[in-house]
């Protein structure tokens, strides 16, 4: 199960996360996508990077903290020969986004 947590983008940070990437459009709150966690650090996505295999996310604790990091992919995928991708990036927090979704949305949605 997801995270519950969502965090508005602060304007100042949207205006950096257009600028750091091609994206014209960053939402304007997004929720954890770890699994269902209170304490620590939160973590929303925002958009592809630019570069290959990274993405731009939001880090937040707390309410007043947030800030933008450019972390890498999870390379992690399903066992099989058609396993779905982890939707997090490297060395997050156990679960993987496959092992944590069971009959949730994927994560393009």
């Amino acid at each position: 199960m997801r995270c519950a947590h969502w965090r508005g983008v602060p304007l100042d940070l949207a205006r950096e996360a257009r600028e750091k990437s091609a994206a014209q459009y960053i939402d304007r709150a997004v929720q954890c996508q770890l699994s269902a966690h209170d304490e620590g650090e939160h973590f929303g996505l925002l958009t592809d990077a630019g570069a290959y295999g990274t993405a731009l996310w939001l880090r937040w604790h707390g309410v007043d903290e947030a800030e933008l990091v450019v972390l890498p992919d999870c390379q992690v995928a399903a066992p099989g020969s058609d396993g779905e991708g982890c939707c997090l990036f490297a060395d997050h927090a156990k679960p993987h986004t496959w092992e944590d979704a069971m009959g949730e949305v994927s994560c393009t949605s």
